[in-house]
């Protein structure tokens, strides 16, 4: 699925109503932005196709591997690239860089055919020398259920020289 990404003048600036994306130009924007909750974003269907495609790229063979109902937990965390798109930019810096998972939890099982949205929470970001460490825990909600999908706390490395 190919998402747009804002242009120069879309989104909202931390500290602004969210009309879209919320776009961090400075580090001032990023202050701003800890602790609010971001989302939720709009809901995404897990369908049959989008668990055989995915299947297909990361199975040898392609196979089928695990339950044939539920969607692959890797499969809902990846979704969370594409799915923060439509609730941040960080435009801070001169690079961006996914420094990794700091956690991953799958309390609840996405079913086929269900749909899932993403919240995200920016937390204090760390200095580094010329670059700041930014957490972000993004939170997987699957329509119908009590407890998220999948919690998750992802490491940016912002690059700042």
């Amino acid at each position: 699925m190919h998402r747009r990404r804002p242009g120069p003048g879309r989104g909202a600036r931390a500290g602004h109503a969210l009309s879209g994306p919320l776009v961090v130009h400075t580090e001032a924007d990023l202050q701003d932005a800890v602790g609010r909750e971001l989302g939720p974003g709009p809901w995404v269907h897990v369908g049959l196709d989008r668990v055989r495609r995915f299947r297909a790229a990361t199975t040898p063979g392609g196979g089928t591997d695990g339950p044939s109902d539920l969607a692959p937990a890797e499969l809902v965390l990846s979704l969370t690239s594409s799915l923060a798109a439509d609730l941040y930019d960080l435009r801070l810096g001169t690079a961006r860089l996914n420094y990794g998972l700091e956690s991953a939890r799958f309390p609840e099982p996405v079913h086929l055919g269900s749909r899932v949205r993403l919240r995200c929470t920016f937390g204090d970001p760390a200095s580094r020398p010329g670059a700041l460490l930014v957490p972000i825990d993004l939170v997987v909600d699957s329509e119908g259920t009590a407890r998220p999908a999948c919690e998750a706390r992802k490491l940016s490395l912002v690059l700042l020289v």
